[in-house]
């Protein structure tokens, strides 16, 4: 363990130059007392180390040194795929893993090289997760990646929304996991074809001692693309009719995304008179639908189909009761009207 922190420990000093005492342990989760055992170390091996004292001092390597003692571990060189996204390395347990690879990686590369890829780093990160949520539990996926690698059978309890809610219990051949907007999903084998489970949805998981073997020719990446083209396409199966205002036709892509936003443009009718327009909308649920459609207000009508109608309305006079008119600073005629505005002082 220490040898690969005294490693780890040059490899920073070489690829970043001067560093604290206070910033080397910080990078490698010590203290800063472990960091003056470890330079003495690396001193005492002959690793030309010296140290500059001051505000802006620290340690850093004489000027022309090198080490090539770059090798990558089997589990490090496994984790390079996941260089460019430390939260889900973190999440399957790789996060000491891919820092310990880029380390060695940039070490390795020629200085230009290497310059390019510092400055690649600081102008682009990726952000999984969508706005205002955070990474959801996954308490099972570590397993999950385990039985993942060991190609190992799991038993797993399993809450399912459809056909109808409740747990239920699968045996499972894991094939691969997806990152999909911060939403980690497993695809794997249960009776007969790949199927994609939610691994926030499992609630219990049993590793079996069964090993299995992939199937020929699965790829990861085409199967999730042909799951995503049917999941949206399903979507298109229900559909609800409104009417828009031309604030509610702008507001569309904000609503319902790019794609579902392009599907109802095209059923947009001409304009009354008016201004607003008739349109046909992907309808994945009625509670989702309203959720959605309630986002603009006064901009858009319910047409149909009849049970997202009587859902809206009954929500919209659920949230006038809370609105009293009489007496209350909610009345538009106490609050200036429809078209007050509030200027923000300053």
């Amino acid at each position: 363990m220490r040898a690969s922190r005294l490693l780890s420990l040059l490899l920073l000093l070489q690829n970043r130059g001067r560093m604290s005492a206070t910033q080397l342990a910080a990078e490698l989760d010590v203290t800063a007392r472990t960091i003056y055992r470890d330079v003495e170390a690396l001193v005492a091996a002959g690793v030309p180390v010296y140290a500059e004292h001051g505000p802006t001092g620290g340690y850093q390597l004489m000027d022309g040194y090198r080490t090539r003692l770059t090798g990558l571990t089997a589990e490090e060189a496994e984790s390079l795929f996941l260089t460019g996204m430390p939260q889900p390395a973190a999440e399957l347990g790789l996060g000491a893993q891919v820092a310990a690879a880029e380390l060695k990686l940039m070490a390795a590369l020629p200085t230009p090289y290497r310059d390019a890829s510092i400055r690649i780093r600081q102008r682009f990160h990726l952000d999984a997760p969508g706005w205002y949520r955070e990474p959801g539990r996954v308490p099972h996926l570590l397993a999950v990646a385990e039985a993942l690698w060991q190609d190992q059978a799991i038993e797993v309890r399993y809450r399912r929304w459809s056909p109808e809610p409740g747990e239920v219990t699968r045996r499972l051949q894991p094939l691969g996991l997806v990152l999909k907007a911060g939403v980690w999903y497993l695809i794997a084998v249960g009776d007969e074809r790949p199927r994609t489970y939610r691994v926030s949805a499992i609630t219990g998981l049993r590793l079996l001692p069964d090993r299995f073997t992939r199937p020929d020719g699965f790829d990861l990446a085409e199967f999730w693309q042909h799951h995503v083209a049917r999941f949206e396409q399903s979507d298109t199966d229900q559909v609800a009719v409104v009417t828009l205002s031309p604030r509610g036709v702008a507001d569309l892509p904000d609503l319902l995304g790019p794609r579902a936003a392009r599907t109802a443009r095209g059923t947009l009718a001409d304009p009354g008179p008016d201004g607003w327009r008739q349109a046909t909308i992907p309808l994945e649920s009625v509670p989702h639908a309203a959720a959605s459609l309630l986002r603009l207000g006064a901009d858009v009508r319910v047409l149909e189909p009849p049970a997202l109608v009587a859902h809206m309305a009954a929500t919209i006079r659920a949230m006038a009761r809370l609105y009293p008119r009489s007496g209350s600073a909610a009345d538009p005629d106490v609050a200036g009207g429809p078209d007050h505005q509030v200027v923000p002082a300053g």
